[in-house]
């Protein structure tokens, strides 16, 4: 286990909400800037999965500025409203802004919420989406719990992450940017260097592909299927709530 790992393992999640808060101001630009465009691409994958028929409303956790329920409103028309929830409220802020800049404020809702303790009820959503924000979350079976609570029996989770690529070469190419040139670049951007090195230990250290699936199989969630994107570097979950007995 390397000592960035240990060091993530001590981060609190109010030190992490505390960390997003800080980067807030830079945070879109260094990810379009990090990811050579493709947080763009990936994030169309979430609606690319969803459904043309019907109305959806979405629940979007760990929403931070918003880009998943911008990017669903404006390329998907069977997403009736989107609700993002965050526990940063400088992303927030972020996020609130975008959404006026584009006169989507009926479309899209945001506010503080805690993605262990959903503030919604039972069966709320059709569709519940989380991108980049899972491996952020240290009770990740109790958030994986709470998805499934506000979602409609039928509805389906929707869940974008970091992987790592399972070919060799690509593998040892992107841990050398990740670790070593990402964190100098970003900490360019956004004046904290420190957070992304955590951001970076986060990916080492959170299960992805047949791992992630079987907690979210433990989680109760059923037809679980997952999508690699860009090499492995990213990886799309998608599973559903079963219907009531």
């Amino acid at each position: 286990m390397t000592n960035q790992t240990l060091e993530s393992k001590r981060e609190t999640q109010e030190e992490i909400w505390a960390m997003f808060d800080q980067i807030a101001p830079r945070y879109d630009l260094a990810n379009r800037l990090l990811s050579f465009g493709q947080d763009v691409l990936w994030r169309k994958n979430i609606t690319q999965a969803i459904p043309n028929e019907s109305s959806y409303d979405v629940l979007d956790v760990a929403t931070g500025t918003a880009d998943v329920p911008l990017s669903l409103v404006k390329n998907k028309k069977s997403i009736r409203k989107v609700y993002g929830i965050d526990m940063s409220s400088e992303m927030l802020k972020v996020g609130t802004r975008k959404i006026a800049e584009h006169s989507l404020e009926n479309k899209i809702s945001l506010s503080l919420g805690d993605a262990t303790d959903i503030p919604f009820p039972d069966n709320r959503f059709d569709v519940v989406t989380i991108a980049f924000g899972i491996r952020n979350i240290k009770d990740t079976k109790k958030a994986l719990q709470e998805m499934k609570r506000v979602c409609k029996p039928g509805g389906s989770v929707i869940i974008l992450e970091f992987s790592l690529p399972e070919n060799p070469l690509m593998r040892k190419f992107y841990l050398f940017y990740f670790q070593k040139v990402l964190p100098v670049v970003a900490g360019w951007i956004t004046g904290k260097k420190d957070a992304y090195r955590y951001l970076n230990s986060t990916v080492m250290a959170f299960p992805y592909g047949r791992e992630f699936s079987s907690l979210l199989q433990q989680a109760g969630f059923i037809d679980i299927k997952t999508s690699t994107l860009s090499w492995g570097i990213a990886s799309l979950y998608q599973a559903h709530i079963g219907h009531s007995v």
